[in-house]
Parts: C-alpha cells; sequence; structure tokens
C-alpha cells in the first residue's frame, strides 16, 4: 500500500507542511514529524517541502498491458422506452477523445426495449451497440446490470467508459469498476487524453476552490461520469449504419439478490434543466422578501427562478432549483444571475447558457469571466430599472 515517508534527517520542523495539509494529517510528536491515518496522499506536503523531506512509497503492483485495453465505450441511459440526452453527449465527448489513437467507439444498451429506441444510434459514429435485452431487464436490478455490464467490458475491453451523471449511472457506475479494481471519477466537467492513453479528468474539489486533474495510470478501463448539459452533443452521421449486435443474455447473470416489491409514480415536478430562461438568485439577495423581484423578472421572461447552494441551504428555495455540480446542470437560452459571486461548482453547471447576463456589485466575481454581459452594480437598482423596461418592450419582445 502507498504511503508518506519523511526523512527526519533533512526535516528541520519548519511546520509547512502542516499548515498546507488541509487533512491535518501531519503533526509534530516528541520533536518529530509525524503523518497519521488522515493522509490521503494528495502531494500537498511534498510541493511546499523546500527541504525535499517528504515523499510518497507507491504500492508495488502488477503492472498491466494497457496496449490490450482500446476504444471507448458508452453506457446507453433510458427510460420508458426513450434514451436519455445524456448518451448523445457522451458520445459527443466519446469523438472528441476518439481521435487522438483512431479509438472506436462503442455503445452498451441493457433492458427490454424490443429494440427499437436503440436503431436511433445508426445515426451516430458508433462502431457497435452492444444490445442485451431480456424481460427481466425491464427493472433495473443494480447487481444484475453489473453481471451484464462486465461481461460486455471483458468481451470489447475500451480503455474507457463513460456513464451518464444520473441517478442510475452514478449507482452503477462505482459498481463496475470495483468488480475491474478500477478508479472512477464522478461528475466530470472536462476530459482529456494523454499520449499513453491514461484519461485526464477534471473536476472541481475541496468544495470547489480548486480544479482536479485525475488519472488512473495502472488500470483499465478507465470510469468517469458526466452530468447532463455538460458537453455538446454528437455529430450525426451522413448516412445511417448498421451498427447494432444483438448479445445473448446468460441466465446466470440474471440471477439478484434485489426484490422490487412495489413502484411508486412520482408528481411532475418543474424542471429548471428544461428552462429555456433562468433568473437565478444568489447571496447577493440580503432578504427572502426580496426574491419578489426575481420572481417579477421570470415571469415577464416566461422563465423559472433557480438558486445557489447558499440560498438553498438557508432554505429560500427547495434542492431541485439549485444550480451547480451539487445541484443541476442546465443549458438555457438565457440565464441572469442575480448577486451570484460564481463558484467554480456553480459556473459548472450553468456555463453552457448561450446568453449570460450576470449583475453583481462586485467588478471581481468569478461570475464575469464567463457572462457575455456583465452588469457591474447594486441589483436593487439594477434589477427595478430592467423590469421597468421589460415591461415597456414586452409587447414587442419575442424570445426564441
Amino acid at each position: 500500500m502507498s504511503k508518506l515517508l519523511i526523512n527526519h534527517e533533512q526535516c528541520i520542523l519548519c511546520e509547512d507542511c502542516i499548515d498546507t495539509c488541509l487533512y491535518d494529517a501531519l503533526e509534530i510528536c516528541d520533536q518529530i514529524l509525524t503523518v497519521n491515518d488522515h493522509c490521503t496522499l494528495c502531494g500537498a506536503c511534498m510541493d511546499t517541502c523546500q527541504y525535499k523531506a517528504l515523499e510518497v512509497q507507491k504500492e508495488m503492483s502488477q503492472s498491466m498491458d494497457k496496449t490490450k485495453w482500446a476504444g471507448i465505450l458508452v453506457y446507453i441511459e433510458h427510460q420508458q422506452g426513450k434514451i436519455h440526452p445524456v448518451t448523445f453527449e457522451l458520445i459527443g465527448v466519446a469523438q472528441q477523445l476518439a481521435i487522438k489513437h483512431s479509438y472506436a467507439i462503442h455503445c452498451l444498451f441493457i433492458g427490454n426495449q424490443k429494440h427499437e429506441s436503440v436503431k436511433i444510434l445508426n445515426d451516430y459514429p458508433v462502431e457497435k451497440v452492444w444490445v442485451y435485452d431480456h424481460p427481466f431487464l425491464a427493472d433495473y436490478h443494480e447487481d444484475v446490470y453489473c453481471n451484464i455490464f462486465e461481461r460486455c467490458l471483458l468481451k470489447v475491453q475500451p480503455a474507457i467508459v463513460l456513464i451518464g451523471g444520473t441517478q442510475t449511472g452514478k449507482s452503477l457506475a462505482p459498481a463496475v469498476a470495483t468488480r475491474f479494481k478500477t478508479g472512477l471519477t464522478a461528475d466530470c466537467t472536462e476530459l482529456k487524453i494523454k499520449e499513453n492513453s491514461d484519461l485526464v479528468q477534471i473536476r472541481p474539489a475541496f468544495g470547489g476552490n480548486v480544479m482536479a486533474r485525475i488519472i488512473t495510470p495502472a488500470h483499465r478501463p478507465q470510469f468517469a461520469t458526466v452530468r447532463h448539459k455538460i458537453m455538446e452533443e454528437a455529430v450525426k452521421n451522413k448516412k445511417p449504419i448498421d451498427n447494432i449486435e444483438y448479445c445473448c443474455v446468460e441466465e446466470a447473470d440474471l440471477l439478484s439478490k434485489i426484490m422490487i416489491l412495489n413502484e411508486e409514480k412520482l408528481e411532475h415536478q418543474e424542471d429548471i434543466t428544461g428552462a429555456k430562461v433562468l433568473i437565478v438568485a444568489g447571496q447577493g439577495i440580503k432578504n427572502k422578501d426580496d426574491l419578489y423581484f426575481v420572481h417579477d423578472l421570470a415571469s415577464l421572461l416566461d422563465g423559472q427562478v433557480a438558486s445557489t447552494r447558499a440560498l438553498v441551504e438557508k432554505g429560500w428555495f427547495p434542492y431541485n432549483k439549485q444550480i451547480g455540480l451539487s445541484g443541476k446542470t442546465v443549458k438555457p437560452d438565457l440565464i441572469i444571475t442575480c448577486g451570484v459571486s460564481g463558484s467554480i461548482q456553480f459556473m459548472a453547471g450553468m456555463k453552457g447558457a448561450k446568453n449570460i447576463i450576470a449583475i453583481n456589485n462586485d467588478q471581481d466575481s468569478s461570475i464575469f469571466s464567463i457572462a457575455h454581459y456583465p452588469i457591474c452594480g447594486d441589483l436593487y437598482k439594477v434589477l427595478p430599472e430592467l423590469i421597468k423596461k421589460i415591461k415597456k418592450m414586452k409587447p414587442y419582445l419575442f424570445l426564441t
């Protein structure tokens, strides 16, 4: 197992590494620097130590022949006979990643749709769609889906596996990755590939304060989940191709320890992910009663109201109105942020919007770095004027 080593001859007990460590993993006992079980081997202390007194002793593991694993496999998320749009976004990511190594793109379908819904994938640049269709697969059983996923991966041997960051994806991805004793990075906002085929998985970390770049250098396949509306959709083929392969479902793979006792259909709730216009309230809103400005603007523009995490934690908005990697990812035609500073996690959840108007009284706010129309000013003065002007323009205003 890898561990942090301390060279006590070179260590002068300056305590710079202790101040740097985010996990309180380093301490001085009896005039000796020691490391405790809180250490995550993040390497921050090594970067800080100017005396080179710290190093990580890496685990001795059996090397894997990474050349045997090639290509990219995308899991097809679907529900009630319809393929989730995140699937087409993942195929788009796969298109970009595949270029450097001339990788083939594969897709995996598990379910019971009588083969109809997967035919749309004939329009996309996928070499093979592996379809496992069986009546028992109509309901999601994690262990059974995991069995079939594993069987497909052993057959295809892809270097990279992409799964949507949906409720099902967040359940299935770690279960399958565990079967292969390999790495998984959740909610990636960007993916790149190195010359040696290592997937660089980029996502916010430490509460959104830094962007982490994560790789899985010694294991294959490499798993990553990406949420809906983070990436662009794939480019379709000019002509459809027959790329569907129907696979035999082994009875042994259908043995499940999970029993579905009953199903309950939830009531439909207004979903901000499909909104064309969003007005977002941030911490610049001083009192809950002042939210009427935001609601008035949303009503005028036939849009919906959304929120940052801070206001959800205050209880001003329900969770399903929160934008960000810990909430919803959105890509509206227009988004107006009101008093939003722009944390990394928030901006990752909405930076794909076609038009971003940001209102904030701090000219150094991060949100201005991605805003198409930054407005530096007091939102309590800007919003009333904006609402007044829109009311005058309303008879002539057409949003498409």
